[in-house]
Formats: structure tokens, sequence, C-alpha cells
């Protein structure tokens, strides 16, 4: 039954184990790969567009392609309003100098010219005859090509005694576009130089905080190439290269901090570096991997919906989310493979408040805090994220118009001037196409009295001819209010098409209003199938990684309202314009196809985090805890992680908030809303008091679905059965660890009575927590090979309690443990044979049955006398036998003495340790002989030495025990 999950962790341990061996071919390959690459995708921006909102096959489509074929473009693709200095528009010698600029524009640029000048016509001069225009139609059948032909005559129109303001969509877009790369630059630059120095804040050395930097680098460029590659055959619009750089940079410094983390913890047991990445591509690199599993379905999703927006957005997310996890398995491994302990050079010393807390121990009183009134916890939080998320009741979605833009953008100031003087050639009106179905344009009566019918529509403010052609005649209904997107103008828009079209005719209605109506019923009709997904795929893999039913559906149901909180917030702020003065940007409805990628990115984002989380309390409630134990321990070791994390994504994403451009500023605080409620309120005090108040049943799941899960072999929590004491995942690593101390009565004298298995996760007193390290020796234990412990066939290994059978042979461990000849005890307070029940559950302890293989790494020789705190007592209160009130004495030759220690500080064995020694050599040796010391070792150590550092000796290899006090 545990063949699946120690086959997927093979797989990624033989891949990890290929990188090292294979490192400079892959790096060197990897490195050319994405820099050409990346110098190939910088043509990308030549080839963006920004369209892509509206749906293919919408009614407003439609209309606009008649319209096209039948009349040409209508409205221009840049026009221009030329304002006196002087005089007035009538003036010749104005006249003349506009005519002769218009009349030099090349014809690679410009098909068509319309203007005030010469024959005076009024629809091209405003009401008051202050400003006239000049209306110019591009080169080009797609959006792209019509940018491209406008910035090769946008500084060819200036005249002498008049101003020149460019509206119309050209200008905008290419506005929109220099000002969306302007930014995205300047923030790159302001958040990697922080995120740097919060990698060295977290790894102490800035080799190490560079390396998730210059993999997040390499997944943008790369991105960039495969946008470029995909520009080729579909539509790409701008904002798809901010997306690639969003996510590709921060999923890679996400990715990049656990893999790098894992890697120095596996050289701090002392492994060489091939080893370290093989272990920490088959533990770390399997979660990146399920990570980015669930962020690409979310993303995937966005395929679904029409819009070419949206699908630009997939594009880029995709290919940056992929690229950050492949480069994660590819060149990270190889570049740790080289570094090996050289990952910790230029070590930067910072200042730390010394503390005789165990590490977790906020994060566990904080915990404790929350399980004692979770009912107080949950409901005002309950209470108050249905508060935030009330404005979403009611958003109004739009498009990206000029609003979007600063204030004092003269794009978007030429668009409001044309808006106002001109609406009849402003995009803000509704285009009405009476087109005939018998091959002939409608009589002239039909038409005159359709139009007639129009004027009545509420919301209609006049009705305007705006020219006719083969079997169309275009009508231009100028609406009542001056926001095309608003509740009125869309009602306006469905009363117009629900008019009866004459006889022998059909009627296509199309514009800015109509165009925002389809594009949302289209999405509407979409987006159940994507929520579909993305909850069906959240639902099974959480089950598949975890085995319960209803955590999956408390994982959904709370990331959805973390997510409808941040969208109320949003609302609230780019809608309603609360504080919008002070972000600099102008109210207005939110982007559709910004609002669904973000719900994509946040809802996989904070999936993610549940799983980190909940990882670690299914590992211990494995092993017997509590729900209110487990929900501690799991609190206390991933606490700090997911805080961590989340402050790195909230930089490189937040950083989006100092752009100019609304749409990129409502994503930058939609991420620094989402990320502070989920990995902060959501996940550290919900969700702890929501599985309070379960109890039991968050674990539950029935027999069939729990087999079908084993099968599975995805899970998400500890797996020992091919790495002993090494937990599976980037969440494996504990914030302190250590082997701990025997119980009283375990060296040389009586065994302690049973004990129940929720004792085991006792704190050990004030401040101690379960999961936290104990710093107190164990009292000398005498060595022994063997050791006894119980399988139960249809659970974990677990201590043979009263009645429960033990195995009948002993099981020879990898490395020395404590057995037998230890009073009785094996490693990890297990009973050998012939014992009673009592101590703490075991490192590799699993919900699955498995062999009991146990290895410990653990000094072999005398070690010297260390001082030490008070030996714990017996539980009659009396000192335990063999322990004094001073320190430890020295064990004599041969003899064990196990180390308790805190992972984060050491740095080397006890004094008089053993050489290093190979478990796996020393499985194969006979008994009594030594195992040679491998060559590379030796060189690992004289590279240490010549660095000035110092060699980190395996002690207790202890990564994956709950770190728990001894029964009393």
């Amino acid at each position: 039954m545990r063949d699946a999950g120690v086959e997927g962790i093979v797989v990624f341990a033989a891949w990890g184990s290929w990188v090292a061996r294979f490192r400079w071919p892959v790096l060197v390959g990897t490195v050319v790969a994405v820099a050409a690459a990346g110098m190939w995708g910088l043509g990308v921006f030549g080839q963006l567009t920004e369209g892509g909102y509206n749906d293919p096959g919408s009614e407003s489509t439609r209309a606009a392609e008649v319209v096209r074929a039948e009349l040409g473009a209508q409205g221009g693709d840049v026009v221009v309003i030329y304002t006196p200095v002087a005089g007035g528009i009538d003036d010749t010698g104005l006249g003349r100098r506009v005519q002769a600029r218009l009349a030099a524009l090349p014809r690679t640029a410009v098909t068509a010219v319309a203007s005030y000048w010469p024959d005076k016509a009024e629809q091209y001069a405003s009401a008051d005859g202050s400003r006239a225009v000049a209306v110019l139609t591009l080169t080009g059948d797609d959006e792209g090509e019509k940018l491209t032909a406008y910035r090769e005559i946008d500084d060819q129109l200036a005249v002498e005694g008049a101003t020149a303001q460019l509206a119309g969509g050209a200008p905008l877009s290419d506005a929109s576009s220099a000002l969306s790369t302007r930014d995205l630059a300047f923030a790159e630059a302001v958040s990697l130089p922080i995120v740097l120095v919060l990698l060295l804040l977290i790894f102490g050395s800035l080799v190490a905080a560079s390396l998730p930097v210059l993999v997040g680098g390499c997944a943008v460029l790369g991105s960039l190439g495969v946008l470029h590659a995909i520009a080729y055959g579909h539509d790409v619009n701008s904002f798809a290269v901010n997306v690639a750089s969003l996510l590709g940079l921060g999923m890679a410094i996400d990715y990049g901090l656990f893999m790098v983390g894992r890697f120095r913890e596996e050289q701090g047991f002392g492994r060489t570096p091939a080893e370290a990445v093989a272990r920490t591509v088959a533990t770390a690199g399997r979660t990146v991997i399920f990570s980015a599993t669930l962020l690409m379905i979310a993303l995937a999703g966005l395929m679904l919906f029409p819009q070419g927006f949206l699908k630009s957005l997939a594009y880029g997310g995709l290919a940056a989310v992929a690229l950050a996890a492949l480069l994660s398995l590819t060149l990270l491994p190889a570049l740790l493979a080289v570094l090996g302990p050289r990952v910790d050079k230029l070590p930067v010393r910072l200042p730390r408040r010394r503390t005789n807390r165990p590490a977790g121990t906020g994060w566990a009183r904080l915990a404790g805090a929350v399980l004692r009134r979770p009912v107080l916890v949950a409901l005002p939080i309950l209470v108050g994220l249905l508060v935030l998320a009330a404005p979403v009741a009611g958003v109004r979605f739009g498009e990206n118009d000029e609003r979007i833009l600063p204030a004092g953008d003269p794009a978007r100031q030429a668009v409001e001037t044309l808006k106002a003087d001109f609406p009849a050639l402003s995009s803000a009106g509704v285009q009405v196409v009476l087109r005939g179905t018998q091959g002939a344009a409608p009589a002239a009566p039909a038409g005159t009295a359709f139009a007639a019918a129009l004027k009545q529509v509420p919301g209609v403010a006049a009705i305007t001819p705006a020219g006719s052609g083969g079997d169309v005649l275009l009508y231009t209904a100028t609406l009542s209010g001056t926001d095309p997107f608003s509740p009125a103008a869309r009602e306006a828009v469905r009363a117009i098409r629900a008019q009866p079209a004459p006889a022998g005719t059909e009627v296509l209605v199309g514009g800015t209003t109509a165009r925002n109506v389809d594009s949302l019923a289209a999405t509407a009709e979409q987006l159940p199938l994507m929520v579909g997904l993305l909850v069906g795929a959240t639902l099974v893999l959480m089950f598949l990684a975890f085995g319960s039913l209803l955590l999956p559906v408390k994982a959904v149901v709370l990331s959805a309202l973390s997510l409808s909180a941040t969208f109320g917030i949003l609302v609230w702020i780019f809608q309603d314009g609360h504080g919008a003065g002070l972000l600099r940007v102008t109210p207005a409805p939110p982007e559709v196809g910004i609002v669904v990628l973000m719900a994509a990115v946040v809802f996989g984002l904070s999936t993610d985090y549940e799983v980190f989380l909940l990882s670690r309390m299914v590992e211990a409630r494995t092993r017997g805890a509590t729900t209110a134990e487990a929900v501690t321990t799991g609190l206390a070791r991933t606490g700090r992680v997911i805080s961590a994390a989340a402050l790195l994504l909230i930089v490189v994403t937040g950083a989006f908030a100092l752009s100019s451009v609304t749409t990129m500023r409502f994503i930058g605080v939609g991420m620094i809303v989402a990320l502070l409620l989920d990995a902060t309120v959501v996940r550290m005090l919900l969700v702890p008091a929501v599985l309070k108040l379960m109890g039991d049943a968050a674990w539950w799941a029935p027999g069939p679905l729990r087999r079908l899960q084993q099968r599975a072999g995805l899970q998400e929590y500890e797996d020992e059965e091919l790495f002993p004491t090494v937990s599976v995942g980037r969440h494996a690593a504990p914030d302190g660890g250590g082997a701990r101390p025997a119980p009283a009565g375990r060296a040389g004298g009586d065994p302690p009575s049973p004990e129940p298995a929720s004792s085991w996760f006792r704190p050990a007193g004030p401040g101690a927590v379960a999961g936290s390290a104990s710093v107190s020796p164990a009292a000398p234990v005498p060595p022994a090979r063997e050791v006894s412990v119980t399988s139960a066939p249809d659970g974990p290994v677990s201590p043979a309690g009263p009645g429960a059978e033990r195995s009948d042979g002993p099981v020879v461990a990898g490395a020395p443990v404590s057995g037998e000849a230890a009073g009785g005890y094996s490693a990890a307070g297990y009973p050998a044979a012939g014992y009673p029940s009592a101590g703490y559950p075991i490192a590799g302890s699993a919900p699955l049955a498995a062999s009991s293989r146990i290895t410990l790494d653990q000094p072999e020789a005398a070690t010297a006398s260390r001082a030490a705190g008070p030996a714990p007592e017996a539980s009659d209160g009396s000192a335990p036998a063999g322990a004094s009130a001073g320190p430890s004495p020295a064990p004599a030759a041969g003899e064990l003495h196990p180390v308790t220690v805190d992972l984060g500080d050491r740095v080397a064995a006890p004094a008089g340790a053993a050489p290093w020694t190979d478990p796996a050599a020393d499985e194969r040796a006979p008994a009594g002989e030594d195992v040679p010391r491998p060559a590379d070792q030796d060189r690992d150590d004289d590279a240490r030495r010549e660095e000035g550092g110092e060699r980190r000796e395996p002690g207790l290899d202890t990564t994956a025990i709950l770190e728990l006090p001894p029964p009393e």
C-alpha cells in the first residue's frame, strides 16, 4: 500500500542525484537556454497588443466586423485635437499648415484622413468653435500593427500656432503600454533589493540569499521567450508580461526559500552535497511540484474564457509558474551541488536577542490562546470577514479606459477633451447597425421609423446617422450619462437590443458599453466551469494529500471567505473611492479579467499555505496527538516559515502598488491585502479555531476512500520508509530539534509505567511546546543495535500498548540505536522486546502499514563531560537513576551519549565524538568492523577549515521527530 508513495519519492530522489552528478552540464545548459530565451524574448515587446477584452463570438464583435467590412473604420484610430493658440479654427494660415502636415504623413502608416479643413465640416468642430479635429485611420489588421503604425507618426502631428492633443485607441494603448513597462522595471528595482535583504536576514549568508533571486530572474527571462513564441500564433496582451514578471519572480523566490533552506539543513547533518541535493529534491522539490500544480490548475482556468485578454494572462502566468518550478528542480539543485558548503559563504552576523525559550514557543502560545476559546476567536473573525466582503454586492465591472492613467497624463487629458467636446467621435457612444437580410440596404422609411423608436429608449440622449453602405445603415446612440459602464448605460443597451427590427432586417448593437455587457455575460457563463475546476482539483488533491474529507472542504470555504474579503476592500477603495485620493487613483469599475486573474492566483496561494500548515498537523495526528495537540504542533512548526514566505511575496507583488497605472496598483494592493489576511488572520487564527470546533471529525474519511488515498501515494506529511527521520515536503524542517532525554528509570532502572499517547504531547513546562527543542542531555545509554517495535496491520507504527502484539524478531537499525541494553528502551523511547509500553512516538510513524525501519545518526564513541541543566525528574519527584544535581558525568568508552541540540545552532559534535560514519555503509558492514570514511567527506572538511568555518558533524538526526517532553 505504500508502493506508490515510495516510488514517487524515489523518482524525485533519483532526479536530484542525477542533477548533482551532472551538475556542470545541467548548470551550463540551463543558463545558456535561459539566456537565449531571454534575449530572443525581448522581441515580444514589439508584438504585444492592448486589446482582447471582447468576446469574439458576441453580438458587439459581429457589429464591429460588419461596420468595418461595409463602411470601413469608424471613429478613427487617432483623433488629433487642434486648439489654436491665437485666433480661431477658421484661420486660413492655420488651416493650410494642418493640411500640409496631414498630407505629409507616410502612407505606410496612415490609410485615410478626415478633418475640419478645408471644407469646415461641422461634425469635426466643437460646439463653441474653439477646437477642431483630424481623424486618422492607421494601417494594420490588428491592434498590434496599428500601434506600430502610430509610433511611426506620433511625433509628426504638431503644427505651429496650435496645440495638438492625441486621443483615440492607439494613443491610449501606447501610453498604457509605456507606463506599464516603465513601472514594471521600477517595481522590480524596488522589490529585488528588499527581497535580497529579507533573504539575507533569513539565511544569514549572501550566497544563499542570492540564489532564489537568481532563479526568479531566470524564470522571468524564460517566460519572455515563451510569450514571444506564443505571440506568433495568438494575440498577447501587454499585461501578460506584467503577470509573468510578478508570478515568475514571486514563486521562484518562494520555492527557492524552501529548497535552499532544506539543503542547508541536510548539509548541517553532515551529508555530502550530492546527498543533500538528492534529499532536498526528494522532499522540498516534491512539494514545489505539488504547489506549482495547484497554482497552474487555477491559472489554466483562465483558458476557459473566450476573451483574448484572459487567455494572455493565462499564457504569462502558466509560463512563469512552470519555469519557476522547473528551474527550482534543475538550475537551483545544480547550483547547490556546485556550491556545497560554500552556500554559507559571505555570512552576515546580525545581533540577536538571546533567549532560553525553545523555537516556536510564541506560535505555540498563540495556538494555546486560540484553542482555549475557539468560539470567541472564530466568531469575530468570521463576522469581520463578512463585513469586509459586503462591498462586493455593489460591484460593477468595466473595461480599462483613460481612467487607468494618471490624471496628468497627456493621453488621458486628450480623451477627456474628446468626450467633452466631440461626444460623437468618442468611443462612449453605442453603435446601432441596421442590416438588410435580403442583400440590400433597408428602405429609408424603415430606417427613419427605427431611429425614431430608438430615441424613446430610456437613457438615450440622441440618435445620429453615422453612415450607410452596402446593406447597412449605421446609427450612433449617445447615452445620457458620462460613464459607459454604469448600470443605466448597460440597461440602455439591453433596451436597444429589445427593440423589434423592421421587416427584412436584423439589428446588431456594438460599441464600448455593448462590448462590456457581452464580455460580462461570457465571463458569467464560463465562471462556473472555472470555479468547478478550481474547487474540484483542490478537493481531490488535498484529499489525496491528507486523507480527510472535511479538511479540503474547510480549506475551500475559508479561502473563498478570505478572497471575498479581499475583493470587498478593493471595491471599497477602487470603485467606491474611499481612500482613492491617498493612492492617487480615479475611482472606476474594475476590469473583470483582472479580478478573475487575482481570484485564481490568490486562491492558489492560499491553498498552498493551507497545505503547508495542515501537513504538520496531520503528521502529529497520525502519531496519536489529539486535535488540540496537532494544531499546536502544526502552528509552532510552520508559523515562522509561512510568515516569511508571505512577507517575501508581499514585497514582490506589493511593489506593483507603486505603479502609476491603476490596473497594476489594483493588483499590488490586492495581493498585499490578500496575503496579509490569509497568512495571518485566516491561517494562524481562524484555521486553528475551526479545527478545534470540528474536533476528531476533521480527520475522518471512509475506509474505501482512505485506502484509495493510501494507494495514490501523494501524502504531504512525513514518510520515513525511504528517508528515515526526514519529512516529505518543504515543511519538513522544524524550528528546532533534538533528541529527547531518557525518562526516569530508563538507564539501568525500572521502565516507566505505560502512558496514553496523548500524554506524549504535553509541554515539558512553562514555555515548552510540542515540536520545540530541549536542551537537557539524556542520561548515558549503553549501545545496542537491535530494537523491537510493533507495526499494526492497518495503522501507524506505534508503541506497543497493553495487549498489543509485539514483533517476534528484532529490527536492525541502519545506525546505532539504544535498545534492550538501554534499560529496555529504543531510540525515541520505544520499548524493546519484553518491556511495557511507554515513551515517545518514533521518527517514522506514518498512517500506513510499513516495515519498522529506524535510522538515527548518532556518535559511536564516548563523549566528554558536558555541562547541562537538571536531569528530568522521576514520576515521584526524585532524581532519576544515574542522575545527579550537577553536570552529567562522561560516559565510559564505548557508550552512546545522545545529544540534544538546537538544529539552528548545531555546528559540531560533542568533544570526544567518533569520526563521521556512513549509516548506509554501517548497515552493510559486519558487526564490530569500522566503516571507512568517504574521501569526499575529508575534502569537505578541508574546504571548511580553509574557509574558516566549522565542520558540522552529525549528532542525532531528529528532523522528523515530534519534540516531546519525557513521560512523567
